[in-house]
């Protein structure tokens, strides 16, 4: 994934960007972005509907098991599958076509660009000619210069010397007049963007988490001082707390006990029989005489209990609650495929106003407003409102990379764009991985403190933003 996702977006934006007339650059750059969102809608899409369906599997013999995961690695295969048969009908790019010696098949698609182009604007009468053209030095001039023998060995060792060089000189011309303070401020923009959308998008799940636990604990029910005896439960305690409680020659026979804590107890001549349990503690009880067989009671779910004359028959250790018992597991998907969902509409709005009012204003507006947006999460106080807050949060930041994707492409020249590209990118995955870290160990400790770095991340990012020289009406060089 890193290898083959890290290096096929700085290409498509840079092959993409070759053969697109100017005064609509913006707009099918944006275009192209929406397919990105349309893929993790896709993939979020394909999730919920099939990674929690166990039962949608099949076999081949007796090793090899395809479970529900990986029927969803196949489905979201078959995209990329489709765009290698896609990609043997586009024309190679003239700039390579030149460096390989090929001129003649450089200059049929740069015509095929002009006039395509051209039919576009309503102008198919007019022909295309080219005044100066640049040819780069080819490569295997190069090898030709600096080989000294004819060998295969030596001519492939001088070949990966000289494509490694030129690779370190086209990443250094990154940093060189006129792209260097560009490069500067774009690794700026890149790192803040980055830092605080993905820090935030993959903590946020944390959050429905917590305020699911804290609507979960606000329904507990209590029942205090009861005396059962002689009573067979077969039916499943949920969300209880039971408190100075006594239970003589009781049975707890086929149950399940999710999130039950028994405190101050006495449990006499009692028998606990094929009993499945989560979140379930006994805490300073006493048991006497008692049964359990095929539990996965375990000894650290008895804190400062007592045992006396007890046995254990049959004891299951681990996790023994399936999927479906696990009330969220539905619902975390589906906020995840509602936060993509949410993105579609950010992307056709920043299409189509992208050459209209700029991408410098669209960028730092947009990251801006995204960490206006995300500093009034802190107010949120139930499920529905932090989860429509992340949709706009969403909606406004997309604008951002968007905006973000145009505006680089179009400040480095062709001979060093998809190198600029691809290291920005690269600067924006490590940012991803640090705001993981740090928006984890923050998470714990307070809610606040995420909130407040990503926000004011975002808006100094949006301020360095619109330093950035207007590209609207450039020529790509």
């Amino acid at each position: 994934s890193s290898f083959r996702i890290g290096g096929a977006v700085p290409t498509v934006f840079s092959y993409f960007s070759e053969v697109l007339a100017r005064e609509k650059r913006g707009e099918h750059l944006s275009w192209l972005c929406m397919f990105w969102m349309i893929g993790g809608i896709y993939a979020s899409a394909m999730a919920w509907a099939i990674i929690p369906h166990y039962g949608w599997s099949f076999s081949m013999g007796s090793a090899y098991q395809f479970h529900s995961w990986r029927v969803f690695v196949i489905v979201c295969a078959l995209p990329c599958v489709s765009s290698v048969v896609a990609l043997t009908f586009m024309p190679e790019s003239p700039r390579f076509l030149l460096e390989v010696g090929k001129h003649d098949e450089a200059w049929m698609i740069l015509k095929q660009i002009h006039d395509t182009n051209m039919r576009a604007r309503g102008q198919p009468e007019k022909v295309f000619t080219v005044n100066r053209i640049k040819t780069p030095k080819q490569i295997d001039e190069l090898i030709e210069i600096e080989s000294d023998t004819g060998t295969w060995y030596r001519r492939c060792v001088v070949r990966i010397r000289t494509e490694l060089y030129g690779i370190w000189l086209t990443f250094m011309r990154c940093f060189n007049y006129p792209v260097k303070d560009n490069t500067i401020k774009l690794t700026a923009v890149w790192f803040t963007l980055s830092f605080g959308y993905y820090g935030l998008s993959v903590w946020f799940p944390d959050v429905i988490k917590h305020l699911q636990s804290d609507e979960y604990a606000s329904r507990v029910k209590h029942f205090r001082n009861e005396e059962v005896s002689h009573f067979v439960f077969n039916f499943t305690l949920e969300n209880q707390i039971h408190s100075n409680g006594e239970y003589i020659n009781d049975r707890f026979v086929m149950m399940k006990f999710k999130s039950v804590t028994f405190e101050d107890s006495l449990f006499m001549n009692c028998v606990f029989e094929d009993i499945t349990s989560l979140n379930t503690y006994f805490r300073n009880c006493t048991f006497v005489n008692t049964t359990f067989y095929n539990t996965d009671l375990e000894r650290y779910k008895f804190v400062d209990s007592e045992l006396i004359n007890c046995t254990f028959f049959h004891v299951r250790t681990g996790c023994q609650i399936s999927f479906d018992d696990d009330y969220s597991a539905y619902w975390i998907y589906f906020v995840n495929f509602l936060g993509t969902l949410a993105v579609l509409p950010g992307n056709i709005v920043s299409a189509l106003l992208m050459d209209r009012i700029g991408r410098l204003t669209m960028l730092g507006g947009s990251m801006v407003l995204s960490g206006i947006s995300c500093f009034f999460l802190w107010f949120g106080t139930s499920e529905s409102m932090m989860i429509g807050m992340l949709c706009l949060y969403n909606g406004l930041t997309i604008s951002a990379w968007n905006s973000l994707d145009v505006i680089t492409v179009e400040l480095y020249p062709t001979d060093r764009r998809a190198t600029g590209f691809g290291f920005l990118n690269a600067l924006c995955k490590a940012a991803a991985v640090l705001g993981n870290l740090i928006f984890g160990s923050l998470v714990g400790i307070t809610k606040a403190i995420p909130i407040l770095l990503a926000s004011t991340v975002l808006v100094c990012g949006g301020l360095v933003g619109l330093r950035l020289p207007d590209t609207r009406t450039q020529v790509l060089m």
